[in-house]
């Protein structure tokens, strides 16, 4: 498996869980059990992306610029979680945030797997794709049973 199916995979996991949340309405056991997945798919993730994917890319001129781009969308997406927490999940702002969250998370992941990985892929050779995915993925292991 090379870097970007592995960042795929977990892209759709994403999509899934705010396509879960968007349906949901009021304080329920699926909304608070979605977001909390959400919140742990979307923190672990960009984590593991970071360290995985964009720390080696920056080392590239042509995608230094992109990576650090794509990092402060990781902390806008911080941010909008932060909001969401601090929001009751029965009020209707709650609801508006949650689609802010989604509207911005889909933009980065559609710039990732459309522009981003194109781009990557010319600048990684074939054994860092696999190698990084590698590490990637035992990341998110160690993550979840942490």
């Amino acid at each position: 498996m090379k870097i970007f199916e592995a960042l795929r995979n977990d892209h759709n996991v994403q999509r899934d869980l705010m396509n879960k949340l968007i349906n949901t309405s009021g304080k329920s056991d699926i909304r608070i059990h979605a977001f909390n997945e959400l919140k742990e798919a979307l923190e672990s993730h960009a984590l593991a992306e970071e360290r995985f994917f964009y720390a080696p890319l920056m080392e590239s001129d042509d995608m230094a610029d992109q990576s650090r781009h794509a990092i402060a969308e990781h902390h806008e997406i911080d941010e909008l979680i932060e909001k969401l927490e601090q929001t009751d999940m029965s009020s209707s702002a709650w609801l508006t945030h949650m689609k802010s969250l989604q509207h911005l998370v889909l933009h980065h992941l559609d710039d990732e797997e459309h522009q981003f990985f194109q781009m990557a892929g010319k600048v990684l050779n074939e054994t860092q794709k696999s190698k990084l995915a590698s590490n990637y993925r035992e990341e998110m292991r160690e993550q979840q049973t942490a």
